[in-house]
C-alpha cells in the first residue's frame, strides 16, 4: 500500500509518460536534474504530488535547510515532487527529486505504484555518470530498458556497466517489474569538468527525451547554451599545452564503449580542475 506520497490534487491526464531524475551519485554535473527542470519549465509543469521525506533520509547527512521569505522563516526538507505537464499530444509527469540514503526499494515501490496508478505507459529515467571522455566531443549517452530494443530505436547505446547502481537502476528494474515500459538514458560528463554543471549533458538528455517522448519542444536556447560552454572550456584549454594534449588523447581513445571515470581520480585530473578553476 502506498503510504509516503502526498498528494496535493490528482491531475487530469491524457495518455501520459513519464520522465524522473534524481540529485546525487547519478547526476553528474547537474545534467539530468538539470533536464527535468528545463523540462518543467518549458512546459509550464506544476507540482501535484511529494514524497514524504521521513522514511527515507539521514537528516544529519542531508540536513533540511532553513530560508527566509519576506521575513518568514521556512524549513526545507529533501524535495521528491511529481509535476504534472501539459501538451499538444498528450501529458507527461515528470518526477524530479533527491537519491534517498535509506528504503531504497520501499521508495522505488512508492513512486512504481504512483505512475502504475496515473496509468503511464513509458517512463524515461535520466542519469549521468563522469566518464573519461572530451567535452569537444558530441555527448555519449548509454542506457538500459526493460526492452533492449527501447535503446536500438532511439539510438541510445547499450550499457554493459557492472559494479554499484544508483536509484535510477533500481528504480529501472522496479518499474520494469510493475509491467511499465522503462528505459534509462545516462549522459556522460568529462571528468576534468566534474566540479561545474555541465550544460551540454543538459541539452543532450533533454534532446533524447524530446526524441523517445515525442515532447514538441524548442531546443535553440539550450543547444546555444551548450556550444557557448563549449567555447568557453577550449578558451581555457588553449592556454596550456598539457591539457591540450590530454584532450585529444581522450578524443582518440573514444570507443563505442564509454569508460567511467576511476575513482578516485589520478593527479592529472585534478591538475585540470584546479587549473579550470582558478581560470
Amino acid at each position: 500500500m502506498v503510504t509516503a506520497v502526498r498528494w496535493v490534487r490528482r491531475p487530469r491526464l491524457r495518455n501520459p509518460q513519464a520522465v524522473c531524475a534524481f540529485a546525487g551519485w547519478g547526476d553528474a554535473g547537474d545534467s539530468s536534474t538539470g533536464a527535468a527542470h528545463h523540462l518543467i519549465a518549458a512546459l509550464e509543469g506544476d507540482a501535484f504530488a511529494d514524497i514524504d521525506p521521513d522514511d527515507f533520509y539521514e537528516f544529519q547527512a542531508r540536513r533540511p535547510e532553513v530560508q527566509f521569505e519576506s521575513g518568514v522563516r521556512s524549513v526545507y526538507w529533501p524535495d521528491n515532487e511529481f509535476h504534472a505537464l501539459h501538451h499538444a499530444d498528450g501529458d507527461l509527469v515528470v518526477l524530479v527529486g533527491e537519491e534517498p540514503h535509506l528504503r531504497w526499494r520501499a521508495f522505488t515501490e512508492e513512486i512504481a505504484a504512483t505512475l502504475v496508478d496515473l496509468e503511464v505507459s513509458r517512463v524515461v529515467l535520466l542519469g549521468a555518470f563522469l566518464g573519461q571522455v572530451a567535452h569537444s566531443r558530441p555527448v555519449p549517452l548509454v542506457g538500459a530498458a526493460s526492452d533492449i530494443s527501447l535503446l536500438t530505436d532511439h539510438e541510445v547505446g547499450i550499457s554493459a556497466y557492472e559494479g554499484p547502481t544508483g536509484i535510477v537502476g533500481v528504480l529501472t528494474q522496479a518499474l520494469a517489474e510493475h509491467g511499465l515500459e522503462a528505459m534509462s538514458v545516462w549522459a556522460a560528463v568529462p571528468h576534468y569538468l566534474s566540479n561545474q554543471t555541465y550544460p551540454p549533458g543538459i541539452h543532450a538528455l533533454v534532446r533524447k527525451a524530446t526524441q523517445i517522448l515525442g515532447l514538441p519542444l524548442e531546443l535553440a536556447e539550450l543547444a546555444a547554451a551548450a556550444a557557448e560552454f563549449r567555447f568557453s572550456v577550449d578558451a581555457v584549454v588553449a592556454d596550456n599545452e598539457e591539457l591540450v594534449k590530454y584532450i585529444e588523447k581522450l578524443e582518440q581513445s573514444e570507443s563505442s564503449e564509454v569508460r567511467r571515470s576511476p575513482d578516485p581520480v589520478d593527479g592529472l585530473v585534478e591538475e585540470i580542475e584546479r587549473f579550470l578553476e582558478e581560470r
